[in-house]
């Protein structure tokens, strides 16, 4: 006998879309057969229950999850400085993923987020914090990514360029629903996806980085500072 039960509400960097029971116990009698299918049914019943939990700050269609997207993880600044995720919460985050030493793709973004910076003004650092997270720790110290915003001019007040121990950044990057993977030839992979979180440090909005548009983000910057 199979049974699927579905789980599609859990969102995680694997997807789990269904759980797959085989029972194939021996049919010795009617009643041991019950039994038999009860306790498997309940145990995949119970696995459900735990895998709930566990689902990052993800949005599944109109639904976005209660997880918090800013814990309390402490990572380093641009300038040496300790930065708490959760110490960022009362405001609007704005979110990306970058390394210093990215060939291209990673300096596209920036300068798509820093279009997103001009257009903020004095709003940027006062009422929205922008947030740009290394996926390559081993490499990217806070001086690294204080020469990177310098040289990409990102260097402004309510930007913070993040980079820890790589447990530190894994932790905080799975707090987003996300993780640090390696190409075939050993270079970083690129995480495109840019998140919008709430002052309450709850996911509202994940955009395409690849074509961000900074009106867009911007507009929904401003209607997330009343959220506050």
């Amino acid at each position: 006998m199979t049974v699927y039960v579905s789980v599609s509400w859990v969102r995680m960097p694997v997807k789990i879309k269904e759980l797959r029971v085989e029972m194939n116990a021996p049919s010795t009698t009617s009643s041991l057969a019950t039994s038999s299918s009860a306790g498997r049914l309940a145990a995949v019943a119970m696995l459900c229950l735990a895998l709930y939990p566990i689902a990052a700050c993800e949005r599944s269609g109109a639904q976005v999850n209660h997880s918090d997207c800013l814990p309390a993880i402490s990572l380093i600044d641009q300038n040496g400085q300790s930065v708490t995720l959760s110490s960022l919460k009362g405001k609007p985050v704005l979110v990306d993923f970058i390394y210093t030493s990215c060939p291209g793709p990673c300096k596209t973004l920036t300068q798509r987020m820093i279009d997103v910076a001009q257009k903020l003004g004095p709003t940027l650092g006062s009422q929205v914090t922008m947030v740009s997270i290394s996926i390559d720790p081993e490499h990217d110290g806070p001086q690294q990514m204080l020469d990177y915003a310098r040289t990409q001019g990102a260097a402004r007040k309510g930007w913070l360029f993040l980079t820890g121990g790589p447990g530190e950044v894994d932790a905080a990057l799975a707090a987003f629903g996300l993780g640090r993977e390696r190409e075939s030839d050993g270079s970083v992979s690129h995480i495109v996806g840019v998140i919008l979180v709430g002052p309450d440090g709850r996911k509202i909005h994940e955009y395409n980085g690849e074509n961000l548009k900074y009106e867009a983000v911007v507009a929904d910057l401003r209607n997330a500072i009343g959220r506050g």
